[in-house]
């Protein structure tokens, strides 16, 4: 391979010098800001608003909005640096910027008008937190099974049912919500809307109590004749599956970016700790079977990584990426659970307490495999890739 082809093909994890700066202002801002509050924000199963507050100071609340709306206007690769930053500090803090990202404003740049643009995308850059709700009771996997009826009046819609498992729901001023216009239209019924906290009609119900990412709020919708104005409608009626489908897509990188950075974070601390505790007269870190349990985890990390930053590459480059983003999610979703169980069994019976941290990233990790598209969706969506 000529000099001049590897110059225009670094490696993935070869950072632009822009992307090198962003990445270490987020690595500094979450050990200063984010990590004295991590143990408090899993206890009270709440992120302060004033840490919320300090993410759009930094920027990464509004990553790919463009200058001429308040945003960073940088690429959806800066997104997963952020999200992986974050995450490997803490993953409940990850994943509000996540989905304020890949899952929000990514939808509203891409199929928002220019008045829906106006109006929303620079509340997103300048204090509001976006969540997007699909999933409901009887839809989860099936995400396009769902019963939000939404139906057409002189005004706009009104919208009826009720949303779970919706993420940023407690902070959010700012809802995607997807309902059908045309139950027995199946599919070709969802619509996309852009619902604000305040509409008559809208409640935020029932907050979950979570196994992990506590601090991230998860949270119920109810949605009883909510009146929505016909400019809100996002995209094209009927075609709201098309920008679920996609968005979700993207997302999922996103939430490989969560999980490599948790696992990073995970292995970081057992590293630490393995070096300081000492048994039979060393660190256990000079342990042959030690050294091999942390080796094959810097593999399987430094593996997962390249699927994330490949997924993300591709798609900023704007090419396929639905293959990889499965890929990476299922395997950095998997390797944050090995990593982070790794963690806790050399932690010894320090691991198994809140006292230090890595029990909670093992708590944090499981959800991975589930949200956004679990695990056998994943492998369903890359055979069929294959098979052809």
């Amino acid at each position: 391979m000529s000099e001049e082809i590897l110059e225009h093909a670094p490696a993935l994890t070869v950072l632009a010098e822009d992307e090198r700066i962003f990445r270490d202002s987020v690595r500094e801002f979450a050990e200063a800001q984010v990590r004295p509050l991590v143990r408090e924000m899993d206890e009270h199963a709440k992120i302060p608003r004033t840490l919320v507050d300090q993410l759009f100071d930094l920027g990464v609340m509004s990553i790919e909005i463009p200058e001429t709306y308040g945003g960073t206007g940088a690429s959806f690769f800066h997104s997963v640096l952020a999200v992986e930053e974050l995450s490997r500090v803490d993953p409940s803090v990850g994943v509000l910027v996540d989905v304020q990202n890949t899952l929000v404003i990514n939808a509203l740049t891409r199929w928002g008008s220019d008045d829906l643009k106006r109006r929303y995308l620079t509340k997103l850059a300048s204090g509001s937190v976006g969540a997007y709700a699909l999933s409901e009771a009887g839809s989860g996997s099936d995400a396009f099974a769902l019963v939000t009826r939404a139906r057409e009046t002189d005004e706009g819609y009104t919208l009826t049912g009720r949303k779970l498992w919706i993420t940023n729901a407690n902070e959010a001023d700012i809802f995607l919500v997807f309902a059908t216009v045309n139950p027995e239209a199946g599919y070709r019924g969802i619509t996309a809307f852009v619902v604000e906290r305040g509409f008559p009609g809208f409640t935020v119900g029932k907050k979950e109590d979570k196994l992990g990412i506590r601090a991230s709020s998860t949270c119920e919708l109810i949605l009883e004749d909510c009146r929505v104005p016909k400019a809100n409608v996002l995209g094209e009626i009927g075609k709201g599956y098309k920008s679920a489908i996609e968005t979700l897509n993207e997302g999922r990188i996103g939430i490989g970016a969560q999980m490599i950075g948790l696992a990073r974070g995970a292995l970081e601390h057992a590293v630490t700790y393995t070096k300081q505790r000492k048994q039979f007269g060393k660190s256990i870190a000079e342990f042959q079977v030690v050294q091999h349990q942390l080796a094959r985890a810097a593999v399987e990390l430094e593996a997962a990584t390249l699927t994330v930053y490949n997924a993300a590459r591709l798609r900023d480059a704007g090419r396929p990426f639905l293959t990889e983003a499965a890929i990476c999610k299922i395997f950095s979703s998997e390797v944050a659970e090995r990593v982070a169980s790794l963690a806790v069994n050399l932690f010894g019976g320090n691991g198994f307490v809140k006292e230090y941290p890595v029990e909670k990233l093992y708590r944090d990790a499981k959800i991975g495999q589930i949200y956004e598209g679990t695990s056998n969706l994943q492998l369903q969506t890359i055979a069929k890739q294959i098979l052809g």
